[in-house]
């Protein structure tokens, strides 16, 4: 099992991870503040678990800024931006890991709103606060990451489209960054036990989670995979600009 970030490691550097105040996020957010990161919590709409997590965070020693921003909205990104910008003056690793489109009562054009054109919004507005030796992180999932050659859940597949668009129109600017020192990486897992997602998937398809559990042999739970995107973050950069994590035998390589 990945092994959580050196203390220290971070000091003196700057993490805003989106969506980060439960799951996923939450415990990525946890594991940079641990080595020693100041750390930007992101949320849409839970502000109180949101101060709560960073009132834990400061008790580590390190700032924690909690800002609230609907990320399909550019006005609302750029504000958190320049509160980043007011805070800390710069920022060195970006975690995208912010995504939905199962809630329900959403505009039907709702998951690619969030999932792709909100992505690069969001790294677009963050690239005047990052510099060389800067890091992107984009957190996604095998269903999602596959999809073109591996069909998922139909209850999943609008979210796994948009979120490969996402992924797509991130990667198209891989050769940008790489010109400005800005380290790429796509990390990609298995459906997470635990995760909202997971729980929607499963309220839509009983016995979905048991079943790919079944599948895979094992499937990594919210702060194993947390771990594994904040590592992401600080290790080497693979070849492909993608780190997968769990089992993808049962998925049909690109």
């Amino acid at each position: 099992m990945t092994q959580p970030l050196e203390s220290g490691s971070l000091s003196g550097r700057t993490a805003l991870v989106t969506g980060s105040s439960r799951g996923i996020g939450a415990d990525t957010v946890r594991y940079l503040a641990e080595a020693g990161a100041d750390v930007v919590i992101n949320y849409r709409n839970k502000a109180p678990r949101a101060e709560k997590l960073a009132e834990q965070l400061r008790e580590l020693g390190v700032r924690a800024l909690v800002v609230g921003a609907d990320l399909t909205d550019p006005a609302s990104v750029a504000a958190m931006f320049d509160e980043v910008k007011a805070t800390f003056g710069s920022l060195d690793i970006l975690v995208l890991n912010a995504s939905g489109g199962m809630e329900s009562g959403m505009a039907e054009d709702y998951a690619l709103k969030l999932n792709r054109d909100a992505q690069v919004n969001v790294l677009e507005a963050a690239l005047p606060l990052m510099g060389d030796g800067s890091r992107v992180v984009f957190v996604t999932s095998h269903q999602a990451h596959f999809i073109r050659t591996t069909p998922t859940m139909p209850e999943y597949e609008p979210v796994a489209l948009s979120k490969r668009a996402g992924e797509d129109a991130l990667r198209e600017r891989i050769p940008g960054l790489a010109e400005r020192g800005i380290g790429f990486t796509v990390v990609s897992g298995d459906m997470i036990e635990g995760t909202i997602t997971a729980t929607l998937l499963e309220r839509a398809n009983p016995g979905a989670i048991a079943s790919r559990r079944e599948s895979a042999g094992k499937l990594y739970n919210v702060s194993e995979f947390a771990a594994e995107v904040a590592r992401a973050a600080v290790d080497p950069v693979p070849d492909d600009n993608t780190r997968l994590v769990g089992d993808t035998g049962s998925f049909a390589g690109e």
